[in-house]
């Protein structure tokens, strides 16, 4: 959620950094600023009701006290004022209408971000020989006989896979080997957490409500009676503070946590049908760091290391993106994509976006740290995928095949294969 005092204060500068998203939210500042107007005057009519009826019964008390009544006129003043401000709900219904309106805002693209296109920003790792024409992961899964989109489709349609096999023991090395670099290496702390939450929750990080046809949720009248599964690990990670004061000193929080992610990919159809790019479901280990504010531009940089050393270990080619003005998520101010060289399928293919959301989801979540001095702040959340898992399966079955029709496993996976060198067709 965007500070409201910095839309009274700079709303040109505010108007102006929303449009470098592509879009044009003059309309929209102008009916919040609006909406804000009509609701700070209603406040001061309710404050200043309040205080002179406390001024009042200050008086009609100080009379009982002395044995004198309270002149009538006084006194049925004061209860029609009191009626009034009963009645005067204005405060809570601009309150609401200004909520729901900050809440559909995205975040601010951060201020040195002044470019609308994606820009590559350095590639890593040397380009995979073949002596023969590399095949996709979905004919690899096929033909090795560890992926299964038909088995899939019969149990839950379209756009789900069934792992078998070495298949399975793959994702599940990969995910096991994740957990442990981010751990080990670069101190996360592991979450296990639920897999579905609250509205409030989805609220918090920036899911909802502005993207509710992407979510799956349970059945229910209302939103809070429904659940919603989550279609990230930093849904819930990011809310694990939610409504708290974290003491200075107790930052940063780093949390990792594997969990399957649900999504609907509403607006994808008729895009990466084939394959495990873009299905409803699927494995990710995601990274979220808590930190003070002047400390996030610093934790990002590091945030995407801890995520590249995944595909350094494993040998991918990939590069890194910085991703333009135009192609911001709702919720991030500045956005670094790792993609991979996928040989099977002759393009670049996401495997994690590393986001700095500065103190949106924070506002949204009120969630704040207190200095030394016992002042309060919002703190800064930021995320990555450590990585997206299938993605990362694929991307190991199309750059270690061979021309036999098997897959070289990784070194730094072997480990976690009970020391299997190759996966072969069963």
């Amino acid at each position: 959620m965007l500070d409201i005092n910095r839309i009274r204060k700079e709303p040109e500068k505010v108007i102006e950094l929303l449009s470098r998203r592509g879009r044009d939210f003059a309309v929209k500042l102008e009916e919040i600023r609006e909406i804000d107007r009509k609701w700070r005057e209603s406040l001061l009519k309710a404050e200043e009701l309040r205080r002179e009826i406390n001024e009042e019964s200050k008086e009609i008390g100080r009379l009982k006290r002395e044995g004198r009544e309270a002149d009538p006129g006084k006194l049925e003043e004061m209860k029609e004022k009191s009626a009034r401000l009963k009645e005067l709900q204005d405060e809570k219904k601009f309150k609401k209408e200004l909520d729901d309106l900050l809440l559909l805002l995205p975040n601010l693209p951060d201020e040195g971000l002044d470019h609308p296109e994606d820009r590559v920003i350095r590639e890593e790792g040397g380009p995979v020989e073949f002596g023969f024409e590399p095949r996709t992961h979905w004919e690899l899964g096929d033909m090795l006989k560890i992926i299964s989109f038909k088995r899939a489709a019969l149990l839950s349609g379209s756009r789900f896979a069934l792992l078998e096999a070495e298949g399975a023991e793959l994702e599940r090395a990969l995910i096991n080997f994740m957990l442990d670099i981010h751990k080990e290496k670069h101190g996360y702390r592991e979450i296990m957490p639920p897999y579905m939450v609250k509205y409030e929750v989805m609220e918090g990080t920036g899911q909802l409500p502005k993207f509710s046809e992407e979510m799956y949720s349970t059945t229910g009248d209302d939103e809070n009676s429904r659940m919603y599964l989550i279609p990230t690990a930093e849904v819930p990670l990011a809310n694990m503070h939610r409504g708290e004061i974290l003491e200075k000193n107790d930052l940063p929080k780093k949390y990792v946590a594997y969990t399957p992610c649900f999504r609907k990919e509403a607006g994808s159809y008729g895009k990466d049908t084939s394959g495990l790019i873009r299905n409803h479901q699927f494995n990710k280990v995601e990274l979220v760091n808590i930190v003070l504010p002047e400390e996030s531009p610093g934790f990002h940089e590091r945030l995407l290391g801890e995520s590249e050393e995944i595909l350094k270990q494993l040998g991918l080619k990939y590069r890194v993106v910085e991703l333009g003005t135009g192609e911001l998520g709702f919720s991030s101010s500045k956005t670094y994509d790792l993609e991979v060289w996928m040989p099977g399928e002759k393009m670049w293919r996401e495997v994690s976006s590393c986001s700095n959301c500065g103190d949106f989801q924070a506002r949204r979540m009120n969630t704040r740290f207190r200095n030394e001095d016992k002042k309060t702040g919002f703190v800064h959340t930021l995320n990555s995928s450590g990585l997206a898992v299938g993605r990362i399966f694929a991307a190991v079955l199309e750059n270690y095949q061979t021309e036999e029709l098997s897959i070289r496993v990784p070194e730094a996976l072997c480990g976690y294969m009970k020391g299997k060198k190759t996966i072969e067709r069963n």
